[in-house]
């Protein structure tokens, strides 16, 4: 069934656009209502909604409208559009600009708030440019796990075809919700079955030793910085692996034909100038975000080319890193590859407000190449994974285009709204951890502890390769989660025992029905 839809959609391919008038409609009106939930949500219960998921929901409620004007939705593609609009907007209102203002609200400097905004414009936007040219390529291949972006697929194709997908994921779905209910990590389960199982024993292990280390042996992980060290140790390896890779996939472009690296939408050589632009961009958005921002304020220039410089290779390193991540995993460990590049900033010794403007444009960059990659996913699977290059290639671009647009009207929402959300003593954790990170001057003691325990975590990763293993266990190590940690493991030897088969279709629906529980609880938490 699901071959015959695929070359369904590939025979009858039409080149539909992002700027309908009726999809710019309906997406920018749910986009605004998708940023101001998910803001709230950020700022009130401190974690962010599955907006894919929730985008995914509100494109299929679109198309069941039963008017005339909305039966052109019936269209997977334009619902993907839609999508992929809701769930830009309400990623980076909330992960992105929300989470960059409210560090400097919590540190005060109150009128760097409306310039942060608009720095993070410029970041998100040329990060959403950057995951569209980068998606596809021997660096972010689409057929690895994008576990997430699988799942919203899977949703939208069984509110499409009925019949026996629909029922899985029907009953993936009703499993989640009462599997979250009880707190149980049913999500994790659903993300197994997809993503990479060998980087989920990974973050499996990671968020095992972090929970029980404690209880089991009085040593408090917590109370010290292994794992930003294992995690300083993975993400340098990483990138190199990356780079590496990129070189090697074109050497062998240039030796012979491979039927592989033909396969990719992005070649090697675009990858490694998609990088190089992305570097000289985030170059130009540091200087831009810094004049405005006031970060440069009694900085001497040697320090100001520093934070400039650092702040583009901070940036390029923090969406390749999390991207991998995510596309193993389907996490995307963005709050803990953010500290670290921060504490690395404290470490060079720039002033407090100088480092909480590098904090808020790497948050507003990182995190939603993720989000897009997941979103890309979703549209690959829809369009035929790949089938037909014409297609994949003008539907990512129109997705491209509608996530930007997504990504800006999150913002404008966050600048119209953040300062009476911020006043009403809705700020996120993690703004509030990182503005105190900020502000806590250069220690030397923590630079030698980062440096030890750099090295475990870089030998890790070297021997993990492009599992991300050693960056998924410092995810682990990172989140205080326990309970996912034994979910993650018993999906993994429920996985290798009965495969994959009896999941098809009711993984994405775990995804999706633990998805659906946390953001309408979190929504009622909000307005309670």
């Amino acid at each position: 069934m699901k071959e015959n839809q695929n070359t369904k959609r590939q025979s009858t391919f039409e080149k539909i656009r992002f700027s309908e008038p009726m999809t710019i409609v309906i997406g920018t009106i749910l986009s605004v209502l998708s940023a101001i939930i998910c803001m709230q949500i950020m700022g009130k219960v401190g974690v962010s909604a599955n907006t894919s998921i929730i985008g995914a929901v509100f494109a299929m409620l679109v198309a069941k409208i039963p008017m005339t004007v909305f039966g052109r939705f019936k269209s997977l593609e334009r619902q993907n559009y839609i999508q992929t609009i809701v769930s830009g907007a309400g990623f980076s209102a909330a992960n992105c600009a929300f989470v960059a203002v409210a560090i400097l609200f919590v540190m005060g400097e109150t009128k760097a708030i409306l310039p942060m905004a608009i720095g993070c414009i410029f970041g998100t936007v040329f990060s959403v440019y950057t995951v569209g040219a980068l998606f596809d390529s021997p660096l972010f291949p689409a057929k690895e796990a994008w576990a997430p972006g699988v799942a919203t697929a899977e949703v939208l194709e069984a509110g499409d075809e009925g019949g026996e997908k629909a029922k899985r994921v029907i009953q993936g779905i009703i499993v989640g919700i009462v599997g979250s209910i009880f707190k149980l990590p049913v999500g994790a389960v659903g993300i197994v079955f997809i993503a990479n199982i060998v980087s989920m024993v990974a973050l499996g292990i990671g968020l095992l030793i972090r929970g029980y280390c404690a209880p089991l042996t009085g040593f408090d992980l917590a109370s010290t910085n292994i794992p930003q060290g294992f995690m300083v140790g993975a993400g340098l390896i990483a990138l190199v692996q990356s780079v590496v890779s990129i070189y090697q996939s074109s050497s062998k472009n240039k030796k012979s034909v491979n039927k592989e690296e033909e396969s990719f939408t992005a070649s090697a050589s675009q990858t490694r100038k998609t990088l190089v632009v992305a570097l000289l961009t985030h170059l130009a958005g540091g200087v831009f975000v810094g004049i405005i921002c006031g970060a440069f304020t009694g900085m001497p220039l040697p320090k100001m080319i520093l934070w400039v410089v650092w702040t583009a290779v901070a940036s390029v390193a923090s969406m390749v890193i999390i991207g991998k991540a995510a596309m193993y995993s389907g996490w995307f460990p963005g709050f803990a590859v953010t500290t670290i590049f921060m504490t690395i900033g404290v470490i060079m010794g720039f002033p407090p407000i100088a480092v909480a403007v590098l904090t808020g444009y790497i948050s507003s960059v990182g995190p939603c190449f993720a989000d897009m990659g997941y979103d890309l996913k979703t549209g690959w699977v829809i369009r035929g994974k790949g089938e037909n290059t014409e297609h994949e290639v003008y539907g990512r671009k129109q997705q491209v285009l509608i996530e930007m647009l997504g990504a800006v009207i999150g913002i404008i929402v966050v600048i119209l709204f953040a300062d009476m959300t911020l006043n009403d003593g809705l700020i996120p954790a993690t703004s509030t951890v990182f503005a105190t990170t900020a502000q806590m001057g250069s220690n030397v003691a923590l630079l030698k502890e980062l440096a030890i325990w750099a090295i475990p975590g870089a030998i890790i990763q070297a021997i993990g390769r492009k599992y991300m293993f050693g960056v998924l266990l410092a995810t682990g190590l990172l989140i205080n989660n326990p309970i996912y940690g034994i979910g993650v493991i018993i999906a993994v030897i429920m996985r290798i025992i009965i495969g994959d088969e009896f999941m098809d279709c009711r993984d994405a629906g775990l995804i999706a029905g633990d998805g659906l529980f946390s953001f309408f609880s979190s929504l009622i938490k909000m307005l309670g």
